[in-house]
């Protein structure tokens, strides 16, 4: 150590003239920065593969182009017109304008499919005006051509709910997900029978997830249990076992269980050969073939948590309650259950989570009463084209996901839960 470190240390400066203070906090800021630079890729994939879809779908869902961007001068006109009564002709001639031009576009069907999810028959109703006023005489007026064309032109109600409709943003997708809506008055109401199923399917994805969430832990618990006791040779054995069904993938899985559980299949088959069975049974396309399924893909996600957990119990527990006089099933029930619970916590919160954005599988063995959420996603991504009602129903399933996070976190702990 050279004479002026020596006297600098002496006076509680670092090497570089700065107190020992600054030098330390700028050597842990160096340090966090090599960190966050070292994470930063993983950040970064986060963002673009999770948060940034998230985001667009939530806004999807209240995202509500089509009027204003196919009529804007008709929603420009209306925003001088004060409900209650028919518009005058400077609306029905902006209308005009704007369908003429969508004519030409090619975009009519496109802005009346949007107003036909809120007044039925709409559609129609663009359509053949569009083509009248591409027959009509320049100049106007345009109010007869849509009065000739339809009564419900001229309806105050129909342009109170087209103005409503000419938002930039709406809550129309998320009213529909719960099966509320809005009325051609603006009144939030319910929506009406034939077109109300989307609560329907949203606890009917609840009801077969917590199934298929019991069904795993009564056949999970018991496997992780004998995971944890047996020998390393034949735990290794069967902890194979239980990993082997990752090796295929979920399609090939499900579409053994269609094998399996039709009418002529191995199940039916080997029940009516042992005198189980006097005639066969449905077991697929039904709510038992979704169930059994399900179950059978998601238990590996309830084991492993538990049998980390399990693992790491030591044994003298079980035998230090025995000699307390504890029996074994006491014991077992007040001991040792006991400390599995952060396992099942974490099981049975994974299965329940995942359970809640099943297709294929309820697809292929399900019947029509058995299609979960995702179903009605995909069909309105796919067939439908409405990305509204899809992001919606997407935002919904969010919302619920988190609000039984939040009660699991609240009665049971998330710090509490243990995945290894």
């Amino acid at each position: 150590m050279t004479a002026t470190t020596a006297s600098a240390l002496a006076a509680g400066l670092g090497p570089d003239g700065l107190s020992l203070k600054a030098s330390l906090a700028r050597a842990e800021r160096r340090s966090r920065l090599v960190s966050f630079a070292l994470v930063a890729p993983l950040l970064l994939f986060i963002v673009a593969s999770f948060c940034i879809p998230l985001g667009f779908m939530l806004y999807r869902a209240i995202d509500n182009p089509e009027v204003a961007e196919t009529l804007p001068a008709t929603v420009a006109a209306m925003k001088g017109w004060t409900q209650g009564g028919v518009p005058d002709e400077p609306v029905f001639a902006a209308l005009a304008a704007d369908l003429i031009a969508a004519q030409k576009a090619r975009t009519t069907g496109l802005v009346g499919k949007r107003v036909n999810y809120e007044i039925p028959g709409a559609r129609s109703k663009f359509l053949k005006v569009g083509r009248e006023l591409e027959r009509a005489p320049a100049g106007g007026p345009w109010k007869p051509v849509f009065e000739k064309s339809d009564p419900q032109w001229t309806d105050p109600v129909f342009w109170s709910a087209l103005k409503r409709i000419g938002q930039p943003m709406t809550a129309f997708y998320l009213l529909s997900a719960v099966d509320l809506r809005l009325d051609q008055t603006g009144a939030l109401t319910r929506q009406v029978p034939d077109q109300a199923i989307f609560l329907d399917v949203l606890f009917r994805t609840l009801w077969i997830s917590l199934l298929v969430t019991v069904s795993t832990l009564v056949l999970g618990y018991p496997i992780a249990h004998l995971l944890a006791s047996l020998p390393p040779r034949h735990a290794n054995l069967l902890m194979l076992l239980v990993l082997l069904p990752f090796t295929t993938s979920i399609l090939v899985r499900t579409t053994a269980w269609v094998v399996l559980l039709q009418t002529n299949g191995v199940l039916n088959d080997v029940m009516v050969w042992l005198g189980l069975l006097d005639e066969r049974i449905q077991l697929i396309y039904n709510r038992f073939g979704t169930v059994l399924a399900m179950t059978h893909i998601q238990l590996p996600f309830t084991v492993l948590p538990i049998y980390s957990v399990m693992k790491g119990i030591s044994p003298a527990h079980m035998r230090a309650a025995r000699s307390l006089g504890a029996g074994p099933v006491y014991a077992f029930t007040r001991v040792y259950m006991p400390q599995t619970l952060p396992g099942v916590g974490a099981g049975c919160l994974l299965t329940f989570i995942l359970s809640l954005g099943y297709y294929i599988t309820p697809a292929l063995v399900g019947g029509p009463l058995d299609q979960m959420i995702s179903y009605f996603v995909a069909l309105y991504t796919n067939r439908e084209l409405n990305w509204g009602q899809a992001s919606a129903l997407g935002a919904v399933l969010l919302a619920v996901t988190m609000v039984f996070y939040a009660i699991f976190n609240r009665l049971v702990g998330i710090d509490k839960v243990k995945l290894g």
